[in-house]
């Protein structure tokens, strides 16, 4: 029996692989969580009510905003975060779907 042939888009497999990484964590979950709360929030409000340290909250806000779950807008000294949903709800339908719920 002849074997499938399994080819990935390096940059998509890249791409995905450290998107479904950033949304793994519990942390950074929580952090989404607080952020859709809230709509849109400084980082400063992030660390002191999730009761964080703040070079943990900006690290994990790294990796969420590498991978383009969230985008920061800076207004003077504030760093204002915001979910982009468009990159949660694909992560969402892709998930589901490879699971059989979609």
């Amino acid at each position: 029996m002849k074997g499938t042939k399994v080819t990935f888009e390096t940059g998509k497999l890249n791409y995905s692989s450290e998107l479904m990484r950033a949304l793994a964590h519990p942390l950074r979950l929580k952090i989404l969580e607080f952020i859709d709360d809230n709509k849109s929030i400084n980082v400063n409000k992030i660390y002191s009510n999730l009761d964080l340290e703040q070079s943990i909250t900006s690290q994990h806000l790294k990796i969420l905003r590498m991978s383009g779950v969230v985008s920061v807008e800076v207004t003077g000294k504030y760093h204002v975060y915001h979910i982009n949903y468009d990159v949660i709800n694909k992560a969402s339908f892709a998930v589901n779907r490879f699971v059989g719920k979609a």
